[in-house]
């Protein structure tokens, strides 16, 4: 005979099974709900990256003002176009450190017009006209593999990864090579015009498009400058003007880097600022750009021995680098809402 002591002990376990029970389904459920917010980016291509280096620098010296710097302005744009992208050029002439006037191009590319939310990615497409840190051949132009052409390469491939994709992100895509940015003064040259960033006569395209964009009003959710991002065993590290302008972006790039596996390329270390393209982006663009560029920790300087030398060539350039520094990239694009 069941007493009513055990139907209430009978009937309290039915309840705590029942509760707990409910529980198990709804912690599924909010799992299931936070597993659905991570978007997984599609695979970035490491060779095809490394073909787009190559291939900019088969042309020659992209020196303002020469054949090898039309012929690839004419590349570039045709590379956009094979993405799908809607393609301006922004030209213009400026006067260099050293008396010459040279007739620059802004190349300018957007995907996903229709996106309100956009995010900007940016690179140099020019070299530099010497190799003013080499012993030998110092008057003649350098080939710019990773200074210059290996950021290029991770923007032309994260945009031809973005159009394969039968998953598209979230916010659109504007792109610009700017121009004229490797001719500044060398070192302790005669011409040096002022330490100030706001005087240098480096990063002519990106001081023009700054404060002459090529849709009036313009603006992104934020930005990223890829300069150096291709030689072998590279680091990039958390550079004083970034942090002043984008500190949220950056360690947001950065974190991710680390949670799918780049974080040896991306160092959480805050270091000094540099005058980059970036700089003008953020100060008269009033865009946050982030900057993505080689540091040497044990120099403790930006630029490593190829740098502004003959040796800054395809024997620098590591696949493994171009990869880590453009799955991280197209992840922070895909985990946009």
């Amino acid at each position: 005979m069941i007493n009513k002591k055990s139907i209430l002990n009978i009937f309290c376990c039915l309840l705590l099974v029942s509760l707990y029970s409910c529980g198990d389904k709804k912690s599924e459920k909010e799992t299931k709900t936070v597993e659905a917010k991570v978007v997984k980016a599609p695979a970035f291509s490491a060779a095809k990256a490394y073909q787009y280096v190559e291939e900019q620098v088969a042309f020659g010296p992209r020196v303002p003002n020469t054949e090898a710097h039309q012929l690839t302005e004419a590349y570039l744009i045709a590379q956009l176009d094979s993405v799908g992208a809607k393609v301006q050029t922004q030209k213009f002439q400026m006067d260099t450190y050293d008396n010459e006037s040279w007739n620059l191009t802004n190349i300018i590319g957007s995907i996903q017009p229709e996106k309100k939310k956009r995010i900007l990615l940016a690179a140099h497409w020019d070299s530099r006209k010497m190799a003013d840190k080499d012993t030998e051949r110092q008057n003649e132009p350098i080939d710019g593999a990773n200074d210059g052409a290996s950021g290029v390469a991770v923007i032309l491939e994260i945009l031809r990864t973005i159009q394969q994709s039968e998953q598209k992100p979230n916010v659109g895509i504007d792109v610009i090579f700017f121009d004229g940015e490797d001719n500044g003064e060398p070192n302790n040259g005669p011409n040096v015009r002022t330490a100030d960033p706001d005087g240098s006569w480096w990063c002519l395209g990106s001081q023009y498009w700054s404060k002459n964009k090529h849709v009036s009003g313009y603006s992104a959710y934020y930005g990223i400058l890829f300069d150096m991002v291709g030689a072998e065993n590279a680091t990039f590290h958390l550079e004083g003007w970034t942090m002043k302008f984008a500190p949220s972006i950056a360690n947001k790039i950065w974190n991710i880097a680390e949670s799918i596996g780049y974080g040896q390329y991306f160092v959480p270390n805050e270091v000094p600022p540099i005058t980059d393209d970036h700089y003008y982006v953020n100060k008269y663009g009033k865009i946050p750009m982030v900057d993505i560029l080689a540091y040497d920790p044990l120099s403790g300087q930006f630029f490593p021995d190829y740098h502004h030398t003959h040796k800054d060539n395809m024997n620098i350039i590591s696949q493994e680098t171009l990869k880590a520094v453009g799955q991280t990239v197209l992840q922070v694009i895909y985990q946009e809402k």
